[in-house]
């Protein structure tokens, strides 16, 4: 397969986005077959000095947030270097860029009049808080978004300290929503800004608890493992020290895990509300029925059942799990190995073509008039 052959090998983009969020907004886009362009300043993006890094001294962070893109620096500090940018955008299908509100028209940059110029052109804003809002001009960390979406406040364990993630959940999970919402800003013809903010995206992977404030004022409380409307739903240790994940959240696979920790004529247990007001027994039960097994026999048990279960593995276990091999869940590219694409499409699927490049590895191919990018 060709760059050309790829679904999304139309679309140029222009990436000037900084760290995590934007920046895997167009690394989903490039997955695909977008032509994105990564503009740096002279100095580096800072992903390129956060986290692990590889023999050759480049951060894993940057290959895989930038991988697929052409790489660039201009200093925007200087008149040619905006007037270079300028000319990008007035062929470019789409912008993604995360300074902060206001940051980019005080560049010279104003939305309004790059539309002028370039009336299909779609500007991804990727920001902390949005472009509106009391809190707009604020520092926008994906902290910041765990913490005041309400996820924080119930992680952890009941007798615990509200819980950050361990890894950069917000940032990737708005990347993956300004991805979806650029592509409909596309498919409606572009002209239009994108406003996609951490916080909001948080608010939005919340499920129906924040509607469950506003009927009933339920604030759920830390579970740990647990979740508020289905038991048994954790993490179990097996009798060999091995971890075991279970959930209940259908009829018929709690009926079938009821059957076999041998409650399933309780009626105590025998419905959701049931279990749930036993939830400490339930629990107790489940982990009883487990210790008394070794992994590898409770999983067999509950993979004959037809019961919801699944060992808890870490990245290294992952990395050779059968399954994840044979979906090609991780790709090896230039020598590294990294996440596959997102999703697979049957007829036009996407392709990781190369990790994120040295700095400034494009600079003597592009962005000339006379170059790929403007052509028609």
């Amino acid at each position: 397969m060709t760059d050309n052959d790829l679904p999304l090998a139309n679309l140029r983009v222009v990436d000037i986005s900084t760290v995590f969020a934007g920046p895997h907004c167009a690394r989903y886009l490039a997955d695909f077959g977008a032509d994105v362009v990564k503009v740096e300043r002279p100095s580096g993006d800072t992903s390129r000095n956060i986290g692990w890094r590889d023999k050759d001294g480049e951060t894993l962070w940057w290959k895989l947030a930038n991988r697929g893109k052409r790489a660039i620096t201009l200093d925007l500090r200087h008149p040619e270097d905006v007037a270079t940018l300028r000319r990008m955008l007035s062929v470019a299908d789409v912008l993604v860029e995360n300074l902060r509100p206001g940051k980019l028209e005080a560049l010279g940059f104003v939305p309004d009049e790059l539309f002028q110029v370039n009336p299909r052109l779609t500007i991804t804003r990727v920001t902390g808080f949005g472009q509106s809002g009391p809190y707009r001009d604020r520092a926008g960390f994906a902290t910041l978004a765990e913490a005041m979406s309400g996820f924080a406040s119930m992680n952890g364990e009941a007798d615990g300290a509200p819980l950050l993630p361990p890894i950069a959940l917000t940032d990737e999970l708005a990347g993956l929503a300004a991805a979806f919402a650029t592509m409909v800003a596309v498919h409606a013809g572009g002209g239009q800004t994108v406003d996609v903010n951490l916080l909001e995206t948080m608010m939005q992977v919340m499920g129906p608890l924040i509607s469950a404030w506003h009927t009933e004022r339920y604030l759920q409380p830390r579970l740990g493992s647990g979740i508020a409307y289905s038991v048994p739903r954790g993490t179990y240790q097996a009798s060999d020290g091995g971890w075991i994940a279970v959930s209940t959240s259908s009829d018929s696979v709690a009926s079938r895990v009821m059957e076999l920790i041998g409650v399933a004529d309780d009626e105590r247990f025998q419905t959701f509300e049931g279990r749930i007001s036993n939830r400490e027994e339930v629990d107790r039960l489940m982990a009883e029925w487990i210790g008394q097994r070794t992994l590898s026999e409770a999983l067999e048990t509950f993979e004959a059942a037809e019961a919801a279960a699944a060992p808890v593995l870490d990245v290294g276990e992952l990395s050779s799990d059968p399954h994840v091999a044979a979906r090609d869940a991780l790709v090896e590219v230039d020598g590294l190995v990294m996440q596959g694409l997102v999703a697979q499409l049957s007829r036009t699927p996407g392709e990781v073509r190369w990790v994120g490049r040295v700095l400034g590895a494009d600079n003597e191919t592009m962005p000339g008039p006379d170059t790929d990018w403007f052509e028609d």
